[in-house]
């Protein structure tokens, strides 16, 4: 420019007007960019505004429902007589006795007597909201010290290509079908490899409750402890067992992404395991749950989370909250009603099937978590291997 003004002084004037008015004039980048960045603002406030609302309205739900809790606990007899009444009479009439099938046609029951159960604890002199309930309850299972053990060799069983490879596989790992399982191994890691052999993630398949026990009863690294003490944001003996299986199988040393995939349980645990394990070095990037009550669980925001939920499975009710909408965390729920509790909760044919739909489909969500997940799909089938663990409390089931 300042050559050519001795040339063309004229030409020079002109344009030096003509970057003015593209720059400061009413039009021009530096008004249109100001827009921008308020509309920028206006959109973050937008969206804290949404996430406030949203905040307030859970809690005004579990207020109501604490509120609701504490009426039945001081009127039970009135509350038996007509809440009670009218669900018996329903049962009866409508569902020929059948309390289960009545029970799973209306799921959401067991969010209102659950986020119920602190109000009728604090009418007993015990005043708690529901987290403080889940700790109480959490106290009284001892979780102890995890003992690891591999189990058998590492063996070929097929990198997952899809949503519906991660569901077969979480449904061989829950029965004990994967090929090559010799023994009681609690979870999976798929260990998956590229063409070239070299490690380009980890999948670790964790499966549901297998014990019901009582507190002092503590049984294996699957059982109602885990559950109670993983909802209430606790550290469990499966988490622990999981940490040291990915140590095992070398995820802390090669710093390839991990992904958890889990049903019922395993998802819960799962989802709580994420921060613990990201402090500690693994690289979490993904879980995938199936079943699982997760809505009042805190994950990393760099974490994508993929929740499959039947909406007739009662499972994911026993948190009594929905689960976040927020940028990092996708939720399907979708149909499938069995007629019993069980049914619905299974994964084989209901949360397979629900997986091989939603990879034939086109949910924008969905597709961009599974193009997030590339690392955990497509490896080479002859050198991704899956290795078994057995995961156990040290002095009560330690034994393979």
């Amino acid at each position: 420019m300042l050559a050519s003004s001795l040339l063309n002084p004229g030409g020079v004037v002109k344009f030096e007007a003509a970057m003015a008015v593209a720059l400061d004039g009413p039009n021009g980048l530096t008004a249109t960019s100001a827009g921008i960045g308020l509309r920028g603002e206006a959109l973050k406030a937008t969206r804290i505004a949404y996430e406030m609302a949203d905040e307030l309205a859970a809690k005004g739900l579990d207020a109501g429902r604490w509120f609701a809790g504490l009426a039945v606990a001081t009127n039970p007899i009135g509350a038996a007589l007509v809440g009670g009444g009218a669900i018996a009479t329903d049962v009866y009439l409508n569902y020929d006795g059948n309390w289960e099938k009545w029970l799973v046609d209306h799921p959401g029951m067991v969010d209102t007597l659950i986020g119920m159960s602190p109000g009728m604890l604090s009418a007993l002199g015990i005043p708690v909201d529901l987290a403080t309930t889940l700790d109480l309850l959490g106290a009284t299972y001892a979780d102890g010290e995890a003992v690891t053990t591999r189990v058998g060799d590492p063996h070929h069983y097929g990198a997952p290509d899809n949503l519906e490879d991660l569901m077969e596989g979480l449904a061989k790992r829950n029965t004990g079908m994967d090929a090559g399982d010799t023994g009681p191994s609690n979870i999976d890691v798929k260990i998956i490899k590229n063409a070239n052999g070299d490690v380009t993630g980890y999948v670790v398949d964790i499966p549901g409750t297998k014990n019901w026990n009582a507190p002092w009863e503590p049984q294996s690294a699957n059982d109602s402890g885990v559950n109670v003490d993983a909802m209430a944001g606790n550290n469990t003996v499966l988490q622990q067992g999981i940490q040291d299986a990915l140590r095992k199988a070398g995820a802390h040393d090669t710093g390839a992404p991990v992904m958890l995939v889990g049903h019922s349980q395993g998802g819960i645990v799962a989802a709580q395991s994420t921060s613990d394990l990201i402090s500690n070095g693994y690289n979490v990037t993904h879980v995938v749950t199936a079943g699982s009550p997760v809505g009042r669980i805190d994950v990393p925001s760099n974490v994508q989370v993929l929740s499959l939920e039947n909406r007739n499975d009662i499972v994911p009710h026993l948190d009594a909250s929905d689960n976040p909408d927020s940028p990092n965390r996708t939720t399907v729920t979708f149909d499938n009603q069995t007629g019993t509790v069980g049914g619905n909760h299974k994964i084989e044919g209901n949360y397979t099937g629900v997986a091989e739909q939603l990879d034939n489909g086109s949910n924008p969500s969905v597709n961009r978590f599974k193009e997030s997940a590339g690392a955990f799909f497509n490896g080479d089938d002859t050198n991704s291997v899956t290795q078994n663990y057995h995961v156990a409390r040290k002095g009560v089931n330690d034994h393979p």
